[in-house]
């Protein structure tokens, strides 16, 4: 690969916003940043996995300190917490796609 062509797709990642995350067994996967949302001092993160992901779905995750200080991303287990924060990202991210009955993009 020549270097002009490394140094665009270097570019391309750097307007994405690329994290990598490290799940309970010590596999790494790579995520990109879709938005995040501020509330009450707790930070929600919207992800799209970059790899497998068929289903087109993104992840929604929490910010939470460590006993160690450190920030981390973590699964939201109250089920109402996360529909709501759902609601707002779907608002966020999708608000400017309108759609007709028939399921068809109304634009």
């Amino acid at each position: 690969m020549s270097d002009e062509k490394k140094n665009e797709n270097l570019e391309n990642e750097e307007e994405q916003d690329i994290i990598t995350l490290t799940d309970e067994n010590g596999e790494e996967s790579d995520y990109e940043v879709m938005g995040t949302y501020d509330e009450e001092n707790v930070t929600y993160v919207a992800l799209y996995p970059l790899k497998n992901n068929e289903k087109e779905e993104y992840v929604i995750l929490k910010t939470q300190i460590d006993d160690s200080g450190e920030e981390m991303l973590i699964t939201i287990d109250d089920d109402d917490e996360f529909d709501r924060v759902a609601d707002i990202f779907e608002d966020m991210l999708f608000d400017e796609i309108d759609y007709d009955e028939d399921g068809k993009n109304g634009k």
